[in-house]
């Protein structure tokens, strides 16, 4: 058994926060990616979509699009970005001008950066300090964003999700890792 020297740091908010994140990030970052980009208009067309806020549902693009829009509302105002409230409505589903795959997804990969920026400036002493102008009221502390931040992905990851698997794709998370090699001995007979 081999022993290790160094001291683990014990963990901290932001490392938690990051973690948490950062699985997040790989989760939704892998489905878009592996969505081909002949596919990212595909809606799904059996079912019930009506009600509520919205009408109709999201193409896969879309769903990509909305995650990355909703990760700039919630991280930019703390890194000095400035959100339209009258254009809200109009651009929740992400900028119009993205249409290809590529730059969809680099519109999320740097939404997702923009979180992680936010992130590593939280810190015990201000991760519940109220903000000045907060967003929205529940988002008024850099914990709340940060918290919201990794959950609202993963409502919309389950559904991009549905999309793979209606195209026939095992989503990247669900598919079989290769085994791990063990680190240790093996019996001997």
């Amino acid at each position: 058994m081999v022993v290790s020297t160094a001291q683990q740091q014990p963990p901290t908010v932001t490392s938690v926060l990051e973690m948490l994140y950062g699985v997040v990030e790989e989760e939704v970052v892998s489905a878009a990616e592996a969505m081909p980009e002949d596919k990212y208009s595909f809606a799904p067309t059996h079912g019930e979509f009506k009600g509520g806020e919205f009408t109709g549902v999201r193409t896969f693009a879309e769903q990509v699009k909305h995650v990355a829009f909703a990760n700039h509302l919630y991280f930019g105002p703390l890194m000095g970005e400035t959100i339209d409230a009258d254009s809200f409505a109009e651009n929740t589903n992400g900028p119009a001008a993205l249409k290809n795959k590529a730059e969809i997804v680099q519109y999320l990969k740097d939404s997702f950066a923009l979180g992680h920026q936010v992130i590593s400036g939280i810190t015990s002493e201000n991760q519940v300090t109220p903000l000045p102008k907060p967003v929205t009221p529940y988002l008024s502390t850099r914990l709340a964003i940060a918290m919201i931040g990794a959950f609202h992905p993963k409502d919309h990851y389950g559904q991009m999700v549905e999309y793979l698997r209606m195209n026939g794709i095992v989503p990247p998370a669900s598919r079989p890792q290769p085994q791990q090699q063990s680190s240790q001995p093996k019996p001997q007979k």
